[in-house]
């Protein structure tokens, strides 16, 4: 196939799919086939003069469950009227929001989110000081690539992920007027990563992300462009206003009708296949085509976690930077990157930097060893750099 390198990225995307899908069915069969989200909850019933017992026998609920709910001392405070704890509506949120919390809590596999956080910490931390002084090969960033896909989605599952902290906070809070603590305690980890080293989460660690990008670099040869078809970077205005107002949407469709927009089409599902529907299915199907010609399109065009990343990254402490005293104004760079993010960090002549996903490319082209990933605080280049030199 090295006489038909068309070919080849062809049957290396077919594979990387039929793998991925294929695995992970039988991953998520050793694992538990069930999918790691709450069922949706049904209307409780709640009739005028209910004792505390028949309100429990009418909507199946335990009774250690209106124990810890009404604070029952004793059996006798079963006979209680449910009235007496509240009005309607006080009692239907209050219930509403216990019984939230714990299908929250029944729907996770803990001993294997320890473990993926576990895993997290320590491929990171690795990368981050593998990465400090040594150049990324295509051949070395594509095996890491599959070591993440394959480590953090195929074999640990589709839950946790970076996204669902934030999509499933905003579903529970607006369906359920509540918030679970360990997706806070999860979500602040992963804002802790990005503001220690960019977006060293979604970059290396984010089960879609890795997959997205994998499919995208086995689209281009050893000068950074595509075999099959072209790359195409899309303007930042455009794929964040599409990002902001997406977020905007599935939070107006959550508080107003309860309706998850993401969740049928969420290619973190891609993890879990049996709990993927044919239409998420086909769109997901969609965006990996799409993630051959342009790097990483969940990522810049829908995730909610991504435009928060977003903006923590603004603050991060580690980001890539340039030293303009050795510079050529070559602009390789601004040409290897991905996206437009490098040709905004290298020339600074807008306000907006795009998000950074701490690729290397940029690093790795660069003939005079000018840019890094560190604490060193981003330069402005002289007036005259690109014009004497470029």
């Amino acid at each position: 196939m090295h006489r038909h390198p068309k070919l080849k990225v062809v049957v290396y995307f077919i594979l990387i799919l039929v793998s991925t899908i294929g695995l992970s069915s039988i991953m998520s069969q050793i694992v538990g086939g069930k999918a790691e989200q709450p069922q949706k909850r049904k209307e409780l019933k709640l009739d005028k003069g209910m004792t505390v017992a028949q309100f429990g026998q009418a909507n199946a609920l335990s009774a250690s469950f209106l124990k810890e709910s009404f604070n029952l001392a004793q059996e006798s405070d079963f006979a209680k009227k449910v009235d007496e704890f509240g009005t309607s509506e006080q009692i239907t949120s209050l219930i509403t929001k216990k019984l939230a919390l714990a299908a929250e809590h029944a729907s996770k596999k803990w001993i294997k989110i320890l473990i993926k956080f576990g895993l997290w910490f320590t491929f990171l931390s690795a990368l981050f000081k593998f990465f400090k002084t040594r150049a990324v090969s295509s051949g070395v960033r594509n095996c890491l690539l599959v070591i993440a896909t394959v480590t953090f989605g195929v074999v640990l599952g589709s839950d946790p992920g970076p996204m669902g902290t934030v999509k499933d906070a905003i579903y529970l809070y607006g369906t359920a007027h509540t918030i679970f603590p360990p997706r806070m305690i999860a979500l602040s980890v992963f804002l802790l990563i990005v503001l220690l080293a960019n977006k060293y989460i979604c970059a290396w660690g984010c089960q879609a992300g890795t997959l997205q990008e994998l499919i995208f670099r086995i689209n281009q040869n050893s000068e950074q462009k595509a075999i099959v078809g072209r790359r195409i970077k899309l303007p930042f205005a455009l794929t964040n206003t599409i990002r902001i107002l997406f977020l905007c949407m599935f939070t107006i469709a959550v508080f107003a009708w309860g309706i998850d927009l993401i969740g049928p089409i969420d290619p973190f599902k891609i993890y879990n296949p049996t709990h993927l529907g044919l239409f998420g299915g086909a769109f997901i199907g969609i965006l990996l085509s799409a993630s051959l010609f342009i790097y990483r399109p969940w990522c810049h065009l829908f995730c909610p976690f991504g435009l928060l990343g977003w903006l923590v990254e603004k603050a991060s402490i580690n980001k890539i930077s340039v030293n303009y005293e050795t510079c050529i104004a070559c602009q390789q760079c601004a040409t290897a990157c991905p996206t437009a993010v490098m040709g905004a960090i290298l020339k600074r002549d807008k306000k907006t930097i795009p998000d950074c996903f701490a690729c290397y490319t940029c690093r790795d082209v660069c003939p005079t060893g000018s840019i890094c990933f560190s604490t060193r605080k981003r330069a402005v280049p002289p007036a005259d750099h690109f014009i004497k030199r470029g």
